[in-house]
């Protein structure tokens, strides 16, 4: 058994290193809470979280359980507690997610491996047998840098590049919290694709197909997958890069699906495009965290402001759950990013960018609460928690 011990946050710019079990289980309270507090909509009896352990895929994960009633199966790829080394920030989000599950007498279950893999979703398919399941909702909520083709054997590298000409643009330089002019090249083809095999819609489509041949959706199922568009400003490393083209890729997937849902059980495959948030995928990506920053302050100002739980409760109470008419956008999209686009919030924003330089950048952004809401990610910084305590790292999962 581990001894117990007292843990610092390890950043290395982008990257938190470790993570405090305790921080990570309050943060999850909290959004058990804001999931409870919106009422017990209930009428969700089985669910699938693909990616569930962070972020979207983990506010996702707390509503359809503390919110709809369902029980639910999760698939993440999470390191485990080793000794004396911490797990990941993942790890103990699930850890805390199955201890208040347990404590209220519902069901989760949780499949750590590689969600791209075939012995993965044979193993989740197995489980979900097991259960007896008919699933309601499927949320594909897949954030990874690298993909294994299951196929081939082929690894393929996500890149976060412009398309068809370099992009220069102000950002934050994360290790020191200086705006500085970040200068990108081209994604060749061979990256634009790779991205896409990655990021994209195929094993989506194949998760959804292996579910379809097994009986395992219920009639009227919802399939769900994550995008972001968000505005010009950052469209050259985003909705014109090369993730950007990744998520084209998506949303037709998701059209194709939902022709095929529709037709198969009388369900449904949407896109949600969602608002920008400090999630440990969005801080490494150039530009981006200046732009939340700025957002942040903004919305905070306005009072328009949501996190990924208070998204993921709107998200399924005004279009996901059980009985619920989507509203869709012409490309038949949710569009719960409508308060960041709101056009007086952008002009803000667009004045807020245009006079930010390092020696403004906390009067004119939201930096301090950028970097408060990424050390909490980790379960670092969040309010309530002692950290000259020792903790025990060694956290089951169940």
């Amino acid at each position: 058994m581990a001894t117990p011990q007292i843990i610092t946050a390890k950043i290395r710019g982008f990257l938190c290193v470790n993570a405090h079990p305790t921080g990570c289980a309050v943060n999850v309270d909290r959004q058990i809470q804001v999931a409870r507090a919106a009422g017990a909509l209930g009428g969700m009896r089985d669910a699938l979280v693909i990616g569930g352990s962070t972020g979207y895929g983990l506010s996702s994960l707390i509503t359809t359980i503390f919110g709809h009633g369902a029980r639910a199966i999760n698939v993440c790829l999470e390191r485990p507690p080793h000794g004396d080394k911490p797990a990941s920030a993942g790890w103990y989000n699930l850890a805390a997610v199955h201890r208040r599950a347990k404590q209220d007498g519902r069901t989760v279950d949780s499949v750590n491996g590689d969600a791209y893999s075939n012995e993965i979703k044979a193993e989740t398919i197995a489980r979900l047998k097991r259960w007896g399941a008919k699933l309601d909702s499927v949320i594909y909520s897949l954030a990874s840098p690298r993909r294994v083709d299951s196929a081939t054997g082929q690894i393929w590298a996500s890149v976060l590049k412009p398309i068809g000409a370099p992009y220069a643009s102000k950002s934050i330089n994360l290790g020191n919290d200086q705006v500085v002019t970040v200068e990108i090249p081209p994604a060749s083809d061979e990256e634009i694709q790779a991205t896409t095999k990655v990021m994209g819609g195929e094993d989506w489509t194949m998760w959804m197909s292996a579910l379809l041949a097994e009986g395992l959706l219920a009639d009227g199922c919802r399939a769900v997958a994550y995008s972001y568009i968000g505005p010009e400003l950052t469209y050259p490393i985003y909705r014109s890069g090369t993730i950007g083209r990744a998520k084209e890729d998506l949303e037709r997937t998701a059209r194709a699906l939902d022709a095929e849902l529709a037709s198969r059980v009388g369900g449904r495959a949407l896109i949600s495009v969602d608002k920008a948030l400090v999630t440990q995928a969005s801080a490494a990506i150039p530009v981006v965290p200046l732009y939340i920053s700025i957002l942040y302050k903004v919305m905070k100002e306005k009072g328009t402001h949501e996190g990924t739980i208070e998204q993921m409760v709107r998200l399924f109470r005004d279009h996901l759950q059980p009985g619920a008419a989507p509203t869709l956008d012409a490309e038949a999209r949710i569009r719960i990013d409508d308060r960041e686009l709101e056009p007086r919030t952008q002009a803000a924003v667009s004045r807020a960018w245009a006079e930010v330089n390092t020696e403004n950048l906390f009067a004119v952004s939201d930096f301090a609460g950028f970097k408060q809401e990424f050390r909490n990610l980790f379960g670092f910084d969040v309010p309530g928690v002692d950290y000259s305590q020792p903790v025990d790292v060694d956290v089951p999962l169940v």
